[in-house]
């Protein structure tokens, strides 16, 4: 599957680079454009409609993100390329967009574009896109940020506090909602784990994983148990009962 893409960075030096990597590592990726000013680089994917475009986030007239607000609507996947990692992290995880830092490193590449391939063949662009957006305005807010999720069906984007807990099934996850619906996704649990710790929710046992912001009761006992805002019961256990209490004296600041 042949790609067309298209380089942005203020840094002549940095598009050279990235396009010599690409033709070493990646060459199933054809560059039709490679851009150090973004309104030119605007033009150029209006008129030509790339599947891919590799952007630089940092740059002195429009930033990586401004660019992105212009093309709304247009449907194309998007990698990152910074020298900063100070931007914020979850809301590129969340929204399921790569990022790569510079100097980039050959195996990292190849793995973001082969993700990149996978979306594309959802056609899930436009979806990331306004996901991550949305993210970048809630920096503060974790439990207000989107999540793009891989469903049987495709991709959807759901809003974290709506989520009560998420449990493990196999190599599938099953997410419970506020508003009773269930959704399973095909992403293992230890992956939501690791992208959800730092936005309120804990792992309270080997299969469940829960938001502490449904969290309104906990029963001790010899794990103990939790209810939740919809008055569903989960069971604790007793290797997680304490980093549970210490999450929630975190999360609730007592």
């Amino acid at each position: 599957m042949d790609l067309k893409a298209v380089l942005i960075d203020d840094e002549p030096r940095g598009l050279s680079s990235m396009q010599k990597l690409l033709q070493i590592n990646c060459p199933d990726v054809i560059v039709s454009g490679s851009f150090t000013d973004a309104n030119e680089a605007i033009e150029h994917i209006r008129a030509l409609n790339p599947d891919l475009i590799f952007l630089d986030i940092a740059m002195p007239v429009k930033s990586g993100f401004e660019l992105l607000n212009e093309l709304k609507g247009e449907n194309f996947e998007v990698i990152f390329v910074t020298a900063h990692n100070q931007y914020m992290v979850e809301a590129f995880h969340f929204s399921a967009i790569d990022y790569l830092l510079k100097p980039v490193e050959d195996n990292l590449l190849i793995d973001a574009v082969e993700r990149a391939k996978r979306r594309i063949e959802k056609n899930s662009g436009n979806k990331n896109i306004e996901t991550f957006l949305h993210n970048l305005t809630q920096k503060q807010s974790p439990q207000k940020m989107r999540l793009c999720i891989p469903s049987l069906k495709g991709f959807q984007v759901i809003e974290l506090d709506e989520i009560l807990y998420a449990e493990s099934s196999g190599n599938y996850t099953n997410l419970y909602f506020s508003n009773s619906k269930m959704v399973c996704t095909s992403k293992p649990m230890h992956e939501y784990e690791k992208l959800l710790e730092d936005a309120g929710f804990v792992r309270i046992h080997k299969s469940v994983l829960v938001n502490l912001k449904h969290v309104k009761e906990y029963f001790r006992g010899e794990g103990g148990s939790v209810i939740l805002s919809n008055g569903h019961e989960l069971e604790v256990s007793r290797r997680k009962k304490d980093l549970l209490i210490e999450k929630m004296k975190e999360y609730y600041k007592f």
